[in-house]
């Protein structure tokens, strides 16, 4: 039995998206995942009996603040000791979760990712990505996406393996390929944060390198993940972002475009803290929040963090 921590109150749809994101999930899967809602007891429990999610599948834990969306990550942290955000990572700290998710505050889910819960041993910075839907139905990884704007050569090393590993366990790729993405295939192209990760990335045992790609090869069979630092990922994932709106709104009906709707993916792991933690979109609906929870329950079972502990234990190349 895996135990998910949950922000009733993250999200702009919250609660009430939260809780049909928490019943599709549980109608699908029974048993295996307890749920422990955290949110304000006077808002979400009537929603909760409306729902009639079965007794025995959650655990509610009343949390009568909320972290909004504008505030000050740190601060609201330290103010707000009794909200859902601070009162989830207190329980997955504790080990009373064994993961937690939320679509509310990113920067107060990243401030408690790190400082509550740290990283893991020899992982510098963590890294959050974003999937990349292919033109043969197939996703790839783009890392980092915005948690780190600014980067040194052995971040980009390190986000390589992170990536791979979870392509490995839970896009369940055998052989993910690795891209360094730059302006140009050949080997020295580049700016300088380019041209010092390549050879530590054609270095490094546990991934498949395959050398430089560039922004026309993301969404074709070339690789599997991408590594760059967090502005130019960002920038990539919010452009990515906007095509599903540009469609939708001139009407286009295409498969591939239709896969640009974040909702069939949920939110994204912080790879390289110690537990599961999946930020959601703050505009998350239901098929997100069931879809974020999948992920943290196969993070879980599929022993990813264990793994990643194991690949950054003793591993020189990765430390540089």
């Amino acid at each position: 039995m895996v135990r998910i921590g949950i922000d009733m109150m993250g999200g702009d749809l919250a609660p009430q998206e939260v809780i049909k994101g928490c019943k599709a999930y549980i109608s699908d899967n029974t048993g295996s995942t307890h749920l422990v809602l955290i949110g304000d007891e006077t808002k979400v429990q009537p929603l909760l009996a409306d729902a009639g999610i079965p007794d025995n599948s959650y655990t509610f834990i009343h949390a009568p603040e909320v972290i909004e969306m504008n505030e000050h990550p740190t601060k609201a942290l330290k103010e707000k000791q009794h909200s859902s955000i601070a009162i989830g990572f207190h329980l997955l700290a504790t080990g009373e979760t064994d993961a937690f998710i939320s679509a509310g505050n990113t920067g107060a889910m990243m401030v408690g990712a790190l400082f509550s819960i740290k990283t893991i041993e020899g992982v510098s910075r963590p890294t959050i990505g974003a999937y990349l839907p292919r033109e043969d139905g197939s996703l790839g990884l783009l890392v980092d996406v915005g948690l780190n704007a600014d980067c040194k050569p052995e971040n980009l090393n390190q986000f390589a393996t992170l990536g791979s590993l979870f392509a490995r366990n839970i896009l369940n790729i055998d052989n993910p390929r690795t891209g360094l993405l730059n302006i140009g295939e050949e080997e020295g192209k580049g700016n300088l944060l380019a041209q010092a990760a390549f050879p530590l990335l054609k270095e490094n045992q546990h991934i498949h390198f395959i050398g430089n790609v560039e922004g026309r090869d993301l969404l074709i069979d070339k690789a599997e993940v991408y590594v760059c630092d967090g502005f130019t990922g960002n920038v990539i994932l919010k452009m990515a972002e906007s095509i599903y709106d540009l469609v939708k709104r001139r009407n286009i009906n295409d498969e591939h475009f239709n896969r640009f709707n974040f909702e069939m993916y949920g939110g994204v792991p912080v790879l390289g803290v110690a537990k599961p933690v999946i930020i959601g979109h703050g505009v998350s609906q239901a098929t997100a929040f069931k879809n974020m929870i999948r992920t943290a329950v196969a993070m879980l079972q599929t022993g990813l963090n264990e793994k990643i502990k194991e690949a950054f234990s003793g591993t020189e190349s990765l430390k540089k």
